[in-house]
C-alpha cells in the first residue's frame, strides 16, 4: 500500500488534481492524503467552517471508493506542503493554473520551485488536464550526471498504465550530442527495456529554431497524442541558463499535456 500526496487549493484545480491522484491511486491500490494549507483567514470561524465543508464536498464527489485523508496546515503553503513530503509518501499529484495563472517572482515559477522543494516525484497537471491512463509518454533525453530517480519513476508509471516511452532527442545539424547525452539515452533505453517497459528512441532532426528545445519537443507530444512528458526538475549544467524556463514551458504547455518530475 502507497500513500499519494496531493495538495490544493481552494480553486477548481483541486478538483482536478484530486480526480488524477484517485485514478493513479486506484490503479496501483493506493491511498491519497488531500493536503490544504490554511491561510490565516482560513483557520477559523465561519470561512474555516466552509473551507472544510467545501474539501468534504470535494472528496465525496470526486473520491469514489478511493481512500482519502483530508488534512490541514498552517503556513507558508511551499514549506509545508515540503515538509508534509517527507513523511512517507510515494508521490506528490499537485495543479499549476497554466500560463495564464502562473504567479512569477524572482526565482521563477512557483509550481517549478515546488516540485524542487519537494523530495518525491511528481505529477503535475492543469486543470483542463484529463484524469486517463497514460499511453504514450515523451521523456526528453537528460543532460544530468544521475538519472536513475527518473528512470524509477517513469518506470513505475509505464508498468501501471503499460505506457509506451518515446525517448526522445533534438539532433542539431552538424552538432554532435554530448557524451552525457549519448550515455543517458542508452542508460534509459536499457533500464525501460530490462523491466519490459515498450520504448521507441526518436532522434529528430532540429526544426523548430528556438534557443531551447522545449517548442520542438511539445509540437512532437502533440502530434503523437502523448498524454505525459517525463523530466528531471532539477537544472543539469547542460544548458543550465536556459534549463528553467524550458522546464517552465513543459509544465505549463498549451495542450495540458501533465508532466512527470523527478529528482
Amino acid at each position: 500500500m502507497r500513500d499519494l500526496l496531493c495538495p490544493v487549493d481552494m480553486s477548481e484545480l483541486g478538483g482536478t488534481a484530486l480526480a488524477h491522484a484517485v485514478r493513479l491511486a486506484k490503479a496501483s491500490a493506493s491511498s491519497v492524503t488531500l493536503l490544504h494549507v490554511r491561510d490565516k483567514h482560513e483557520r477559523s470561524g465561519p470561512v474555516g467552517d466552509q473551507v472544510r465543508a467545501e474539501l468534504d464536498e470535494l472528496v465525496k464527489r470526486r473520491a469514489g471508493d478511493a481512500a482519502v485523508n483530508v488534512i490541514y496546515r498552517d503556513g507558508s503553503f511551499m514549506k509545508e506542503i515540503a515538509a508534509e513530503a517527507t513523511t512517507g509518501h510515494a508521490l506528490m499529484v499537485a495543479g499549476t493554473h497554466g500560463p495564464r495563472g502562473l504567479r512569477q517572482n524572482l526565482f521563477g515559477a512557483d509550481i517549478l520551485k515546488l516540485v524542487r522543494h519537494v523530495v518525491l516525484p511528481s505529477w503535475i497537471m492543469q486543470r483542463d488536464s484529463p484524469a486517463r491512463r497514460v499511453e504514450r509518454l515523451v521523456m526528453p533525453v537528460s543532460g544530468h550526471e544521475e538519472i536513475g530517480g527518473l528512470l524509477d519513476a517513469v518506470t513505475w508509471l509505464a508498468k501501471l498504465d503499460g505506457t509506451e516511452v518515446h525517448v526522445y532527442q533534438v539532433m542539431r545539424p552538424n552538432e554532435q550530442p554530448s557524451e552525457q547525452l549519448l550515455t543517458n539515452k542508452l542508460r534509459a533505453l536499457h533500464h525501460l527495456g530490462k523491466a519490459g517497459v515498450r520504448t521507441v528512441e526518436v532522434n529528430e532532426p532540429l526544426s523548430v529554431f528556438s534557443v531551447g528545445f522545449a517548442e520542438q519537443t511539445i509540437r512532437y507530444a502533440h502530434g503523437v497524442d502523448a498524454h505525459a512528458f517525463a523530466i528531471i526538475a532539477d537544472a543539469s549544467d547542460e544548458y543550465r541558463y536556459i534549463a528553467d524556463a524550458e522546464k517552465e514551458r513543459l509544465l505549463v504547455n498549451a495542450h495540458g499535456i501533465p508532466v512527470l518530475c523527478a529528482h
